[in-house]
């Protein structure tokens, strides 16, 4: 792991540290949940995560800026352009409702690209994780990780198709593309969030696909995706995260060999 070795070090003991508080809190009787101004909700562990993570990162990278998603932005005080990206749970609705999908994602970036990407899930008991040039890995720790690799199907009729869910491609006007490539795929499934975009890095699924996303939310997954040899871009097809924190960003995500396609069919009306 030369060259982000110790971003990558520092990254999961961010991670062993949200994970200690988001745990204790899951499921919790007394835990807090509220409404953000977009309507979704945000709990207790939420904020007390993003808190403890942005301490921190003061500690350890004083100099390095921060974009989180409960309390926003803190620009770099040194000149080299690195921020860190914190969700620091991604799936809340599933959290607060008991379902045990949802995780910590952490991202590195210099300038406008992420370098290095972590996601981890306690109630699933993984992790995953990735730097640029150094491999895409998952484990239940950092100690017993394992090389991952995007699958090696060729055809759609072969491909597993994963998205969030099917309200914002109809906001979108692209409905009728996503029911056809749900009917041409082998099989579709809504895991949502993070995780589909690590089951298409492990090679689980072949697709995965969202119409809206902000920055917090895809800034980890796309090193961990392009270093386990998969292609993540926009619905233009420009590569992942197109545009700044404030952009509304979609994601395309797939195992490559698949992309053109898939970027091809949601581009235009799906065939009867």
């Amino acid at each position: 792991m030369t060259g982000y070795a110790d971003d990558l070090a520092l990254a999961h003991t961010l991670a062993d540290a949200a994970d200690a508080i988001s745990t204790a809190r899951f499921r919790a009787l007394d835990l807090r949940v509220e409404s953000k101004p977009d309507l979704t909700p945000v709990s207790d562990a939420d904020t007390a995560v993003e808190r403890r993570i942005r301490d921190l990162l003061g500690e350890h990278r004083p100099a390095d800026g921060l974009l989180g998603e409960e309390y926003g932005a803190q620009p770099a005080a040194g000149p080299d352009g690195r921020r860190w990206v914190i969700d620091p749970i991604d799936g809340t609705k599933n959290f607060v409702r008991g379902v045990p999908v949802w995780g910590t994602l952490i991202a590195l970036l210099e300038g406008d690209q992420p370098v290095l990407g972590l996601v981890s899930a306690p109630a699933l008991g993984r992790r995953w994780w990735a730097a640029a040039g150094a491999g895409a890995w998952a484990g239940p720790d950092r100690d017993s990780g394992e090389p991952i690799h995007v699958s090696a199907v060729r055809q759609l009729g072969d491909a597993s198709f994963c998205y969030s869910s099917l309200t914002g491609w109809e906001a979108a006007g692209r409905l009728d593309a996503m029911l056809g490539l749900m009917r041409d795929c082998w099989r579709s499934r809504a895991y949502g969030d993070f995780y589909g975009y690590v089951l298409l890095a492990e090679g689980a699924l072949d697709v995965m696909v969202e119409p809206e996303l902000s920055l917090w939310d895809v800034a980890a997954l796309v090193p961990i995706v392009r270093e386990a040899g998969g292609t993540i871009t926009d619905l233009a097809g420009t590569p992942a995260p197109a545009g700044g924190p404030g952009t509304e960003h979609s994601a395309v995500a797939s195992n490559g060999a698949l992309h053109a396609d898939i970027l091809a069919r949601l581009r235009r009306p799906a065939e009867r």
